[in-house]
């Protein structure tokens, strides 16, 4: 009688209460789990110091280059005609920007990235949508895009001065090519590795052809793209330098060639460190919209 009594009682014992004799002991108002981690959102005063010591560490390397410059410059470790001291390329950089150019330099080199990363990232967008999700198209594009990828920007150059001439649409155009490939070899390659599932749920719900690419598919590789639009922006850096070293009267990449006919070790120093500048200012850039995309579709 008393064993029928007890299997009953367990008969009619809520599941949810197999499990509350082994949980974990909770305190009231508080945020710590089971495991013991304190799994609260950080103020905004802890996170802001979070950060100022991010950017604080990263410009401990930038301020030692800095000072192991100046030191190898002024004690002569190096002869001053091959390392010129941080004092002339800021005297350099004063001289240009009292005669107009310097601001004019930048600002030319600046608009040919931006349009040409423009062009080439939409191109690269596009061509890589199709090639990822056509297994027809991957077969018949991608040998020949492969093949393409592997030109050097340099051997480029002359066959686009042949057609477009010394203007400035030579040299978009180059960059514009070199900007296309890594958003076309990311958004590829994470096209063919979307979820299965994500695709068959969105055609479920009515979506097919572009519109399933803008609302499921590519949402779904967004970390992918913006990496692929970090090394085309890079990239794009470097096709500009190319586009003007062949021919230019103005740019980052003219005063590079310039300097170097000239003998002007400062301003040739100040162009490189500009474009450091401006690569990585532009790379933060889209880091930012990197974090809001995420935001919204991560």
């Amino acid at each position: 009688m008393a064993l029928d009594q007890r299997t009953r009682a367990t008969a009619q014992r809520r599941p949810e209460d197999s499990g509350r004799r082994f949980a974990a002991p909770t305190v009231a108002g508080s945020d710590v789990g089971s495991s013991g981690i304190d799994r609260r959102p950080a103020s905004p005063a802890g996170q802001r110091r979070r950060r100022i010591g991010y950017i604080a560490l990263g410009a401990v390397l930038p301020i030692a280059i800095l000072v192991l410059w100046q030191l190898a410059s002024t004690l002569g470790w190096v002869p001053a005609h091959r390392l010129p001291t941080p004092e002339s390329v800021v005297l350099a950089a004063v001289d240009l920007g009292e005669r107009g150019l310097l601001g004019l330099y930048v600002a030319i080199s600046t608009q040919r990235v931006l349009i040409g990363f423009a062009l080439g990232a939409v191109v690269g967008l596009v061509l890589g949508a199709i090639v990822g999700l056509s297994k027809l198209a991957d077969g018949a594009l991608a040998p020949t895009v492969g093949a393409l990828r592997a030109v050097p920007s340099l051997a480029w150059a002359p066959l686009l001065l042949l057609y477009l001439g010394f203007g400035e649409d030579s040299k978009v155009a180059l960059i514009a090519i070199g900007a296309a490939f890594p958003v076309y070899t990311t958004v590829a390659g994470a096209l063919r590795h979307v979820d299965r599932h994500l695709v068959e749920l969105g055609r479920a719900y009515g979506y097919r052809g572009v519109s399933l690419l803008t609302t499921v598919q590519l949402p779904a590789i967004v970390p992918s793209v913006v990496s692929g639009l970090r090394l085309a922006l890079a990239q794009s850096w470097l096709f500009l330098v190319a586009a003007e070293l062949v021919g230019s009267s103005m740019g980052l990449g003219f005063l590079l060639l310039e300097s170097q006919s000239n003998g002007r070790i400062d301003r040739l120093f100040l162009a490189i460190v500009l474009l450091a500048v401006l690569g990585k200012t532009t790379d933060a850039l889209v880091g930012v919209g990197e974090r809001q995309l995420l935001k919204r579709w991560g």
